[in-house]
């Protein structure tokens, strides 16, 4: 892929489209994914607000195979700990089917992580201690969108956090600039589009809360 497509590529999609259709992608073709396209939706994560526009963050794209097999390694046992339980309610017969695609889709990210072209880790330096999630979270929707916009397949997971020490220092991370998210990426096996959403008129309410917008919901679930 040329730079000067890659330049262009995504730059049409109205925004609210791309904001619908996000959905997450868990199934991803092994096809390399241009760094030059990665560096194209890790610049949108930071156009993300963050307070006193600090803009905290950074990035390592991990696309070197052993290290995807190393870090797949050990977020697979950890995942199957993790979905175990909603494994069990997937049993029962009644279990929404979209749920159930969704474990399935789970499933098969952490059985194939290691083959997804890039792993991008999203990592930001602590601010009285702290992880500065609520800079870090809006700049990794920004990438997710631009992902959308171009016709990358993405999805969003914490888990990793679970070796998070192992796998910073791994991944060259300084103790102060611990990883947050993790965003697998490539091109899509699937299509993006309209994730199930329940109603705005079940969340929205003018000027104080509606408690009928509960029941509305309820009817709806």
């Amino acid at each position: 892929m040329q730079d000067i497509e890659i330049e262009s590529l995504g730059e049409a999609l109205p925004l609210l489209e791309g904001i619908r259709t996000a959905r997450a992608i868990r199934r991803l073709r092994t096809d390399p994914v241009p760094r030059a396209l990665i560096r194209k939706v890790c610049e949108a994560g930071t156009f993300a607000p963050s307070g006193g526009n600090r803009q905290p963050w950074v990035f390592v794209a991990v696309d070197d195979i052993d290290k995807r097999r190393w870090i797949a390694d050990r977020y697979r046992p950890i995942f199957e700990s993790y979905i175990a339980p909603a494994l069990e309610r997937a049993a029962s017969a009644d279990f929404p089917d979209r749920l159930r695609r969704n474990i399935n889709a789970s499933i098969h990210l952490a059985e194939h992580l290691h083959e997804v072209p890039v792993l991008l880790f999203i990592a930001g330096w602590k601010r009285r201690g702290e992880h500065q999630l609520e800079a870090i979270y809006p700049c990794a929707q920004n990438v997710l969108l631009a992902c959308r916009a171009t016709g990358l397949g993405a999805s969003f997971t914490t888990l990793h956090r679970s070796f998070g020490e192992e796998c910073d220092r791994m991944l060259g991370l300084p103790e102060n600039i611990p990883s947050a998210v993790m965003l697998p990426i490539g091109w899509p096996l699937g299509k993006h589009g309209v994730p199930p959403r329940e109603s705005i008129d079940s969340k929205l309410s003018f000027n104080e809360f509606d408690a009928t917008t509960l029941e509305t919901r309820r009817k709806i679930a």
